[in-house]
Parts: structure tokens; C-alpha cells; sequence
């Protein structure tokens, strides 16, 4: 298996190694415009000295992080309670189904002015847009990961006799956490995009305002180093997610 993660990882460099050369050689060359595409050197050189020499870009990158996680626990949180109450009452459920389809199906990146307006250019307004795209991801995951539980197990434990605190807590609930937590996976990749939306759209601070201020000033370069500190990031957060989704369902 070791040797097997080895010739992957390899095949990776590898490719990397091809791509950036041909990347620097094509703009040395002047086969590509290094003004609208940039150049791996040049971001290379970005990268050094706003991470290690200046570090400017670890303070933007706290302020986003601190936005995509308050929004993904806030969302989520609200998500499973509503998603709770609708399993127990489903009139209620009913009732207020064509308003959440009509909020759901709002682009929520264009209530970002508004709720910049509300909340200010600080990190409520960036919060609110985040849990606004989580809120909806999780609700729907939760309604049907409890829905998608064995009827049969349900009535097998109500003959055994187990009281319905017992039985949500015992079997309920442990049997809908794999689809719950597909939807909290994809929830916080979604409170990252809602954050760093709003932080391109108007901030004072976070990776989205440093993002919108470099490409007004056309360094093309520092707009790809951004980038790719934002895809790793969203990396980062699937694959941590990712190990804790298996961590806590070992039991399976």
C-alpha cells in the first residue's frame, strides 16, 4: 500500500513539474501574455512574501476562516433543529414549504448587498450569506437521512418496547447521521463560497476582499496565488471533513 501511495504521489509531482515548467516557459517565451495568465515564478514570489515575509495574507485568511466557520455552525445548527421540528410535525412542514422553496431558490449571492446593508462591510454581513447557502443544504440532508431510516427497525424496537426518547436517540438519529453528515460536508464547502463571495462583493477584511483589490490593480499574479490558496483551503476542509466523517462512523 505504501508503494502504491508512492508511485501515486510521483505520478502527481510529475505532473505538476510538466505543468508549471511549460506554464514558466510559455510566458518566458512570451507564447502566453504573463499580464492576463501570469507566471509560476511570479506567483511563487507572492506566495513568499505575503506568507512568510509581510504575512499579510494569514490575518485575511483568519478573518475568513472565522466567517465560514461561525456561518457553518450557525447554519447548521438552525438546519437540524427545522429539520427536527419538520419530522415531528410534517403539517408543519407542509405549511411552510412553498416559502423555503422560494428562499432556496433565491440566488443568495445577490442578497449579499443587502445584507451588507443590514449587517455592515464586518463579518456579520459575510456570516449571514453563509448561512444562508448552509441553512438549506443541511435542512434537506436532515429531513431525509431521518425519513431514510429502516421502518422495520423502528417497529422491531417499538415491540421490544424502547420509549420514544430512546428510540430517536438509539436509532433515529445514529442511522441518519451518514446522510446528515454528507450534507454538513457540503455545507461548510458552501459557507466558504458564501464568504468569500461577499468578501469580493464589499469587506474590510478576508481573502475575497484581498482577491477584488488585486485584480482592480491587474497583479495577475497575486489574483492566482489567492486562488490557489483558496483551492487548497477547500481541499483541506473536504479531506478534514472527510476523516472525521469516517472517524465517528466506525461503528458501521
Amino acid at each position: 500500500m505504501k508503494a502504491d501511495f508512492l508511485a501515486r504521489s510521483g505520478k502527481h509531482l510529475l505532473f505538476l513539474a510538466v505543468f508549471l515548467g511549460s506554464w514558466e516557459y510559455s510566458a518566458q517565451a512570451k507564447w502566453i501574455n504573463p499580464t492576463f495568465f501570469g507566471n509560476p515564478k511570479g506567483i511563487a514570489h507572492f506566495l513568499w512574501d505575503n506568507l512568510v515575509v509581510t504575512r499579510d495574507i494569514w490575518t485575511e485568511l483568519g478573518w475568513t476562516l472565522a466567517g465560514t466557520f461561525s456561518s457553518f455552525v450557525l447554519g447548521a445548527v438552525l438546519a437540524v433543529g427545522v429539520g427536527l421540528l419538520f419530522v415531528i410535525w410534517p403539517r408543519l412542514e407542509a405549511f411552510l414549504d412553498p416559502y423555503f422553496t422560494a428562499l432556496n431558490v433565491m440566488p443568495r449571492i445577490a442578497l449579499a448587498p443587502l445584507f451588507i446593508l443590514w449587517f455592515g462591510l464586518g463579518l456579520g454581513s459575510k456570516v449571514a450569506v453563509g448561512v444562508s447557502l448552509v441553512f438549506f443544504i443541511v435542512l434537506s440532508n436532515t429531513v431525509a437521512g431521518i425519513r431514510g431510516v429502516s421502518q422495520d427497525h423502528i417497529t422491531l424496537c417499538r415491540t421490544l418496547g424502547a420509549r420514544p426518547a430512546k428510540l430517536f436517540f438509539l436509532v433515529t438519529l445514529p442511522s441518519a447521521v451518514p446522510v446528515i453528515f454528507s450534507g454538513l460536508r457540503l455545507g461548510l464547502i458552501f459557507a466558504m463560497l458564501g464568504v468569500v463571495g461577499a468578501e469580493i462583493i464589499a469587506s474590510e477584511h478576508g481573502l475575497g476582499q484581498k482577491l477584488a483589490y488585486l485584480s482592480s490593480t491587474f497583479d495577475i499574479n497575486g489574483v492566482m496565488a489567492l486562488l490557489l490558496v483558496l483551492s487548497c483551503l477547500g481541499v483541506a476542509i473536504t479531506y478534514g471533513m472527510t476523516w472525521l466523517e469516517r472517524h465517528l462512523l466506525k461503528w458501521q
